[in-house]
C-alpha cells in the first residue's frame, strides 16, 4: 500500500498501494517456470537479465493472478472503513456475481488496527471499526465461499500517518494471528523499514507464514524499489513493480509502461503487480476505465478491485464483471503479455493463451482517434487461411485473413482474441468501421470527416453502408457515397463527410458515432458502432502564442496534473513554482512529471513550436527525461536523455500542415523518480 511518490524517496501518505498488491507469498512454490517467453514475433521488453530470476515456489497457491477486493482507493483510513463495509462486499460478490467471476479476496487495508500492541506484543483490532474483531470478519467472508486478507508493514510502522504496529522484528507473532484469525493472503508494505535490508525483510516473513502451516498468499509491497522481480519468485506470490497508483489516466499510464517491460517475470505463483483497480472510482472516463480493465487483464496482473462496491453504477460492474476479458487475465498458462510494437502511442500487447490462441490488446494513449493494425503472424499465430477474431468487449465473433486492426478512440483500448481456427467461415468478415484523421470541428464551420469500411477477411461483404450520427442540433452531411452493393476482401469504402457545430457550442468534446452495417455471406445482417469524441476546438490565433497561455485538447501527467506557467510542483493543482532550469528561471512555459502528453489544436495553420526544454530544478539532483515533439502522429524533434545537472535545451519542430500537435515528455527509459520537467518559454507561432 503505500507509495513511493513518483518522484520522492519517502513513501507518501496520500494513498496507499495497498488494494491490489495485498497478499500473495505464503507458501510459494515452483507451479510454472520462473520466467515466461513472449509470444512469437513480439518484441523482447524484458528488464535486467532473466537468468538471474530465482524460481518460483511450489506450494500450489495464486496459480492465476488474484482476484478480489481491496479498500484502500474507495476509504483511505476513514470512518466508513469498518466491519460493516467489509461485510457488504462479501455480500456484494455475490449477489452481483462477482464470486462466480473469479474475485476471491476480500481484503483490509491499513487502518485495522490500534496504534499500539497490547502487553504481551499482539496487535490489536481497532474496536470502533472491528468491534467483534478480525476472526469474526474473517469467518462472514468464509461463510460466504470467499477468501479473507488483511495489511501490515515490513517496518516498524504502517504507512498511515497514524503509525499503527508494522511486523519488523515481529514476523512469526503477527503471522501466527494472522493465521489464527483466518487470513487468506497478506499485503506486507515497504514504510518504516529502517534501513533494513528489504530481501531479509520479506524473507523473513515468508518463513513466519510457512511456519504457520496455513496457506497464505503473500503480496509484497516494496514499490519495485529493490527490482523484486529479480529476487522475490521463491518469495512472494507477487509483487508491486511500482509506486502506488492515482485515480487519473496519467498514473495509470505510467504505471503500464514500467510493468509493460516485466513481462519474462511473471508466471503461475509469481506475478507483476502493477497495483490495484481504480475502475469506478471517478477520475477517469468509462473508456479510460476499459483500457486500464483490459491492459490489466493483458498484463496477467492481480485484478483487486478498488471501489467502494456499495456505489458502484451498473457501468462499473459491467466492466468488472466482463468474463471475457477475466478469461485473459486467469488465463493458465500464465503469460504476460508482451510488446509487439508502440510507435506514435499506437500500443500492440500480444498475451499467449494455453489454448494456442493470442489475446491483442491495440491500445491508444494519445489524445486522437488512431488507427491501430498488426498482423497475425506478428503476435506469434502460425500461418493459415484465416483466423477467428473475437471481440471481447463487444462479444461477437469475425473471421480476418491474417489483418488485426481497429479505428481506436482517444484513451481506448481494442481487446481481441485471435486464433488460426479451420471454421473461420462460420462467422462474418470483419468490416473495420474507421476514421481518416481526427475529429475537430470549430463552431460554425463545417469539418471535413473521412470514415472508412475496410474488409478484413476472406470473403466479400454485402449491403455495406455507413452512417455518422452527432449531437442532436449538429449537422452532419455525406459528400460522397455512404455505400456499396460489394466489399472485397482487403477493400474498403471511404466516405467524406461534413460535420458542423452550431455557432456558440461550448469547446469540448462531444459523441460523434460511426456506424457501419454489411450482410455476411449466409445473409446475416451485421452491424458495427465506432463511438469517437467530436472535439469543438478553437482556431489557434495568429503570431506567436505562449503554450502555457493556449488551451490544450487533452494533458496526462505522470504526477499531479500539468500546470501553466509554473513547474510541476507536487500532486496538487496550482502547487507548482517558478520555472528553473540549471539556476535560470522563466516566466512562461509548462511543468509536467513524466510520463506526460499534452497534446494542441494547430488546425493546419501553424509553422513552429519551439521552447528551451529540461529537468525542473524543484527535485535537486534527481530526474532524467526526454522530451519529443508530434505533429499529425509522426515525431518532428526530440531531444537524448536530459538530467538536472544539464543547462536547458534550445528545441525547435517544424509542424507546418499538422492538425494536431504533441508534446511528450518520456523517462528515458530508467523509470520515474523525479521526473519533474519543464517546457520553458514554450511558443508556438501560426
Amino acid at each position: 500500500m503505500r507509495h513511493l511518490h513518483p518522484h520522492t524517496t519517502r513513501p507518501l501518505r496520500l494513498r496507499t498501494a495497498g488494494a491490489v498488491t495485498a497478499a500473495l507469498l505464503c507458501t510459494a512454490g515452483l507451479a510454472a517456470p520462473a520466467v515466461a517467453a513472449p509470444p512469437r514475433g513480439a518484441v523482447a521488453a524484458t528488464e535486467g537479465a532473466p537468468a538471474a530470476v530465482a524460481p518460483a515456489r511450489d506450494d500450489g497457491l495464486a496459480l492465476t493472478p488474484p482476484m478480489g477486493f481491496n479498500n484502500w482507493n474507495s476509504t483511505h483510513c476513514r470512518a466508513d472503513f469498518d466491519e460493516t463495509m467489509v461485510k457488504a462486499i462479501a455480500d456484494i460478490f455475490v449477489e452481483k456475481g462477482l464470486k462466480d467471476t473469479g474475485y476471491e479476496y476480500v481484503n483490509l487495508d491499513d487502518c485495522w488496527a490500534l496504534p499500539e500492541r497490547d502487553e504481551s506484543g499482539l496487535l490489536v483490532p481497532d474496536p470502533a471499526r472491528f468491534p467483534n474483531g478480525i476472526k469474526a470478519v474473517a469467518d462472514y467472508v468464509h461463510s460466504k465461499g470467499l477468501k479473507f486478507g488483511i495489511y501490515t508493514s515490513a517496518g516498524t510502522k504502517t504507512c498511515s500517518n497514524i503509525g499503527f504496529p508494522g511486523g519488523l522484528d515481529h514476523e512469526y507473532s503477527d503471522a501466527r494471528q494472522f493465521a489464527a484469525w483466518g487470513v487468506d493472503y497478506l499485503k506486507y508494505d515497504n514504510c518504516n523499514n529502517q534501513g533494513v535490508d528489504a530481501q531479509t525483510r520479506y524473507r523473513t516473513m515468508r518463513d513466519a507464514l510457512a511456519a504457520t502451516g496455513r496457506p497464505i498468499v503473500y503480496s509484497i509491497c516494496e514499490w519495485g524499489q529493490n527490482k523484486p522481480w529479480e529476487w522475490a519468485s521463491d518469495v512472494g506470490h507477487l509483487w508491486r513493480t511500482t509506486g502506488d497508483i492515482s485515480d487519473n489516466w496519467g498514473s495509470m499510464l505510467s504505471i503500464l509502461k514500467k510493468n509493460l517491460p516485466l513481462a519474462a517475470y511473471a508466471g503461475p505463483g509469481h506475478w507483476n503487480d502493477p497495483d490495484m483497480l481504480e475502475v469506478g472510482n471517478g477520475g477517469m472516463t468509462a473508456t479510460e476505465y476499459r483500457s486500464h480493465f483490459s491492459m490489466w487483464a493483458v498484463m496477467a496482473a492481480p485484478l483487486l478491485i478498488g471501489t467502494d462496491l456499495r456505489k458502484a453504477s451498473d457501468e462499473t460492474f459491467g466492466i468488472l464483471g466482463n468474463r471475457e476479458v477475466v478469461a485473459v487475465d486467469q488465463d493458465p498458462l500464465g503469460r504476460q503479455g508482451a510488446v509487439v510494437s508502440s510507435g506514435g502511442g499506437r500500443w500492440v500487447v500480444a498475451k499467449e493463451m494455453k489454448d494456442g490462441s493470442r489475446t491483442v490488446a491495440l491500445f491508444n494513449e494519445s489524445g486522437s482517434p488512431q488507427r491501430i493494425t498488426t498482423t497475425a503472424g506478428a503476435v506469434g499465430l502460425p500461418g493459415a487461411p484465416a483466423y477467428t477474431l473475437r471481440d471481447l468487449w463487444e462479444h461477437r465473433s469475425y473471421h480476418t485473413a491474417g489483418t488485426i486492426s481497429a479505428t481506436v478512440p482517444a484513451h481506448g483500448t481494442v481487446l481481441v482474441r485471435v486464433a488460426a481456427d479451420t471454421r473461420w467461415a462460420q462467422h462474418p468478415p470483419a468490416v473495420e468501421p474507421g476514421v481518416d484523421g481526427g475529429t475537430w470541428v470549430e463552431a460554425g464551420k463545417p469539418a471535413a470527416v473521412t470514415t472508412t469500411a475496410s474488409d478484413l477477411g476472406r470473403v466479400p461483404a454485402r449491403d455495406v453502408s455507413v452512417r455518422v450520427a452527432g449531437p442532436e442540433g449538429w449537422t452532419v452531411r455525406a459528400q460522397s457515397p455512404t455505400g456499396t452493393a460489394l466489399l472485397a476482401p482487403g477493400g474498403t469504402l471511404r466516405t467524406k463527410w461534413t460535420v458542423t457545430a452550431p455557432e456558440g457550442t461550448a469547446t469540448g468534446g462531444n459523441d460523434l458515432t460511426v456506424t457501419v452495417t454489411y450482410r455476411a455471406p449466409d445473409g446475416t445482417r451485421v452491424t458495427r458502432t465506432l463511438p469517437l469524441t467530436a472535439t469543438v476546438v478553437t482556431a489557434p490565433p495568429s503570431g506567436t502564442s505562449g503554450l502555457g497561455d493556449l488551451p490544450w485538447l487533452s494533458a496526462a501527467n505522470g504526477y499531479g496534473p500539468v500546470e501553466r506557467n509554473t513547474s510541476n510542483g507536487e500532486s496538487a493543482a496550482g502547487d507548482g513554482h517558478p520555472i528553473t532550469i540549471g539556476g535560470v528561471g522563466y516566466d512562461k512555459g509548462l511543468g509536467v512529471h513524466a510520463e506526460s502528453t499534452v497534446e494542441y489544436y494547430a488546425g493546419a495553420a501553424c509553422e513552429t513550436v519551439t521552447a528551451d526544454v529540461g529537468v525542473d530544478d524543484e527535485k535537486g539532483a534527481k530526474g532524467t527525461v526526454a522530451f519529443q515533439i508530434w505533429a499529425d502522429g509522426t515525431e518532428v524533434a526530440s531531444t537524448g536523455t536530459l538530467t538536472n545537472a544539464m543547462p536547458a535545451q534550445p528545441l525547435t519542430a517544424d509542424v507546418t500542415g499538422a492538425q494536431l500537435i504533441r508534446l511528450v515528455v518520456t523517462d528515458a527509459g530508467d523509470g520515474v523518480d523525479s521526473d519533474h520537467a519543464d517546457w520553458a518559454n514554450a511558443r508556438l507561432t501560426c
